[in-house]
Parts: C-alpha cells; sequence; structure tokens
C-alpha cells in the first residue's frame, strides 16, 4: 500500500504551490520535507532521485516524481480534475499553460535585477496578453473547460490572487474572472485552504530566496 504523499521543496511557494493547492482541492492529504541545506539537495542528487536535477519532487504511489508539469498532470489524472476526454485535456493543458507561464514571471520577481521593471512588465502582459484569454473563456461557463472543475481553473485562481497581491484591482476590468474567483473561492476544500494556518505559503521573504541561493549555489539578482 502507498503511503502518505510527500513533498520535497522549499518552505516557500515557487514551483510546488500549484500543487500544494491542486492536492488541497483533490482532499489529499501530505507532508513536507524543506530544503534548507545543500547537503539535502546534494543526497537527493546521490540517491538518483532528480532525474533532472531539478525539485519539486513529489513521493506519490510508490513513486518520486519530478516536472511540475507532469506532477500536475497525474493528479489531475488521479482525482478526475483533467477533463472527460482528450480533446478536454489539450484544452485544459492550453489554459494551465498559459497561468503557467504567467505565474513563473511572478515567481521570478525575487530574484529580478530590476523587480520594478519586471512588475511593468508582468502588468502588461497579465493586461494584454494573459486575462483577455480568460475574460473571453469564462464569459459564459461556470468553468474554463467542459462545464466542469478541472486543474487549470485551480491554478486560474491561484494566479488570480498573486497578481491581485501585487496589482490591487487588477481584476476590475475583467468582470468574468472575478466572478469567477469568487465562485471557486467558495469551494470547501478552497476555502478551507485560504484560511490562516493552512498549508498555503506566503509571499517569498528573504529567507526564502537566501535558501535557495544557498543550496543551489547562486549569485542575484539573475541577469
Amino acid at each position: 500500500m502507498a503511503g502518505k504523499v510527500v513533498l520535497q521543496y522549499f518552505n516557500g511557494r515557487g514551483k510546488m504551490e500549484s500543487i500544494r493547492w491542486l492536492l488541497a482541492v483533490a482532499e489529499v492529504d501530505y507532508d513536507e520535507v524543506y530544503l534548507t541545506t545543500r547537503e539535502q539537495y546534494e543526497k537527493l542528487l546521490s540517491d538518483g532521485d532528480l532525474m533532472f536535477q531539478q525539485v519539486p519532487l513529489v513521493e506519490m504511489d510508490g513513486m518520486k516524481l519530478i516536472q511540475t508539469k507532469a506532477i500536475l498532470n497525474y493528479i489531475a489524472e488521479k482525482y478526475n480534475l483533467h477533463g472527460k476526454d482528450i480533446k478536454d485535456r489539450v484544452m485544459i493543458n492550453m489554459y494551465s499553460e498559459g497561468v503557467m507561464d504567467l505565474m513563473e514571471m511572478i515567481m521570478m520577481l525575487p530574484f529580478s535585477a530590476d523587480a520594478n521593471a519586471q512588475l511593468e512588465t508582468i502588468q502588461t502582459k497579465a493586461k494584454g496578453r494573459y486575462l483577455p484569454v480568460f475574460e473571453k473563456a469564462l464569459s459564459g461557463p461556470m468553468y474554463l473547460v467542459g462545464g466542469k472543475l478541472s486543474c487549470a481553473d485551480v491554478q486560474l485562481l491561484e494566479c488570480t490572487l498573486m497578481l491581485e497581491e501585487k496589482f490591487v484591482g487588477i481584476l476590475a476590468e475583467f468582470p468574468n474572472v472575478k466572478s469567477f474567483q469568487g465562485r471557486m473561492t467558495r469551494i470547501p476544500a478552497i476555502s478551507k485552504f485560504l484560511e490562516p494556518g493552512s498549508k498555503r505559503k506566503p509571499q517569498p521573504d528573504e529567507t526564502y530566496v537566501k535558501t535557495i541561493m544557498e543550496v543551489f549555489k547562486i549569485k542575484l539578482p539573475l541577469k
């Protein structure tokens, strides 16, 4: 019998946060092992746990899973959050990857050489490239694809909350997205995940950035 799901990553959002969100929606309990030292990372490498020398690492169903998209797809498939057929799935994946492109820009802010310029770029792209797509997709349906909750919906909610942390009122021009956000936050599992004391991580702080620098032996800001 497979044991409890275990996540190995830093004590912060990063690429693991979307995985935490999806597990929360699927109501899957999990433990976390936080990377805090270079030695922990090197042990994962020497044990052969990191296929491409990268985290996140998720231990689940007797497997050691890496690569964020692959992990998200596995969870989505297992817990019926990936559409009813192959056509639904490809649409879900397109929306999901678009959201991830935008979220990754936000994730990189603490490591940016010019955070103010990067913020301006994120806001411009969010309002001009990404949010209009979701505003149109949500002009009638409750969810993005197939009339049912999917991993793309969960990631879009996560993304809208991240955007509002940086740009208060950014959804004012996108009422369908804002209404969608409100509906999503009323889903019991999501409402619970948004409560204080949940496993949702706060915005990155100096400790999070410093730990990543030390574990991966990188120098900031990144160029």
